[in-house]
């Protein structure tokens, strides 16, 4: 078994149940959010910080949640949580916060009948495995959440091509906004 080939033939399989409408839809809820919010827990905490990051290159405001400088959510503005299995408390807590302040909830998880999905305006449904082999989830070679994440990863940067794309962004516009004290 060649294990790279196996590991993108996993990917390929799960991204290939996701709807693209559904990653333009969702590029243009956050073209239209005065401000973005993302949060996860984890390695799903380091795929909402890496789209964050993304975000901010392509003109974004945007807050990972519990970081020192996060203000407080407000209307008009959007979350993004991500949780494979959707029960991360932390994760679910802050988007029932969020759905009750009037804000809308983007939840990108495995599991569309979890409390997170429940907390949701919407749902970005990635059939990946998470740590849990769930019945109903996608089989993998690899270890815990790591077909998740590495869904989740190409899939935020799918909706980041998208916004970009919204927003007139090209390399050289989203340059300009990388960082420069490296």
């Amino acid at each position: 078994m060649k294990v790279v080939s196996t590991i993108l033939k996993e990917i390929d399989t799960v991204l290939s149940k996701v709807a693209e409408e559904q990653l333009q839809e969702i590029a243009g809820q956050l073209q239209k959010a005065k401000r973005i919010f993302v949060i996860g827990e984890g390695r799903s905490g380091l795929m909402a910080k890496s789209f964050a990051m993304r975000l901010m290159h392509l003109g974004a405001t945007v807050y990972v949640v519990g970081e020192t400088i996060t203000p407080s959510i407000a209307e008009g503005d959007l979350l993004v949580a991500i949780s494979g299995s959707g029960t991360t408390k932390s994760v679910v807590w802050t988007a029932e916060k969020t759905k009750s302040l009037g804000c809308a909830v983007i939840a990108v998880t495995t599991n569309i009948e979890s409390p997170l999905g429940a907390a949701a305006t919407e749902i970005l449904h990635v059939p990946a495995a998470t740590k849990y082999r769930r019945e109903h989830e996608r089989q993998t070679i690899q270890p815990l959440g790591s077909l998740f994440d590495q869904c989740s990863h190409i899939v935020f940067d799918a909706v980041c091509l998208l916004f970009g794309r919204l927003n007139d962004m090209d390399n050289s516009k989203a340059f300009q906004l990388h960082s420069n004290l490296e």
